[in-house]
């Protein structure tokens, strides 16, 4: 797999717009940039949340165990 030349690309390119059509193409582009910007912005840590406010599970007690001696 060698690296494409410009006429590669200039194929691909009038393929997509045969596709996708000149018009809808920037909506798609447009909609892959908010994917995107959520995902980086779902990968980001919380400022907000400390590990002091950090959400712990409950410690939950076995009731089994404890029998009256």
């Amino acid at each position: 797999m060698g690296s494409f030349s410009a006429w590669h690309w200039i194929v691909v390119l009038v393929i997509v717009l045969i596709v996708f059509g000149a018009g809808r193409l920037p909506k798609v582009m447009g909609d892959l940039a908010s994917g995107i910007k959520t995902f980086k912005k779902g990968m980001a840590d919380d400022p907000a949340v400390t590990k002091d406010e950090s959400v712990t599970p409950p410690a939950h007690e076995n009731t089994a165990d404890k029998r009256p001696v």
